[in-house]
């Protein structure tokens, strides 16, 4: 985890192993022995607002609008892309490298997830996924496994919970702000 603001060489983090075992696990059963979530939001209805959530949450607006800062090795969400998502102000945050294990792309079904790469301070997997329901009702939903990966993870417990449930809020009001009119 890096408390000064150094953003790593995304090449460098390309080849690096990922920091858990359960890769892909949030497209099916999640792993035991990690904190779990789960939480949707209808975001609008038809093609349109399907569209633009999308490609909101592909081309990584989604986590620009949830205030985080992104570095990225390629301009959308694809399969082997790495990413350095960003918590702080100034100088000060938190880097939180990952790549990206697996995209959706579906008619009604389309998103990624990524998973901890090393200097992450958690380990696990996170999605986010855009589906259209047959009445279409356009829906969001972030699923995520994790457990701390470090000692300074560890020992902020409860305020490391709390971190990651305002930012999981975060994405899903950052969601609704694709859906067209």
């Amino acid at each position: 985890m890096t408390v000064l603001l150094r953003v790593p060489p995304l090449a460098a983090l390309a080849d690096a192993a990922l920091t858990y075992p359960e890769v892909g696990a949030t497209a099916g059963g999640l792993p035991r022995g990690y904190r779990t979530v789960t939480r949707s939001v209808r975001v609008g209805r038809g093609q349109r607002s399907f569209d633009s959530c999308a490609d909101g949450v592909l081309g990584w607006e989604l986590h620009r609008r949830a205030g985080l800062g992104v570095y990225a090795d390629r301009p959308t969400a694809t399969p082997g892309a790495v990413v350095a998502v960003v918590l702080g102000i100034g100088r000060w945050g938190v880097v939180a490298p990952c790549r990206v294990v697996h995209a959706v792309d579906e008619p009604d079904r389309r998103g990624f997830a990524y998973g901890t790469l090393p200097g992450h301070p958690e380990q696990g997997e996170e999605s986010f996924v855009v589906s259209r329901e047959t009445d279409g009702t356009v829906v969001f939903t972030v699923t995520a496994f994790s457990r701390p990966g470090n000692l300074l993870a560890r020992l902020g417990g409860p305020l490391a919970r709390r971190t990651q449930d305002l930012y999981v809020g975060r994405y899903l009001r950052a969601a609704t702000t694709f859906a067209s009119p």
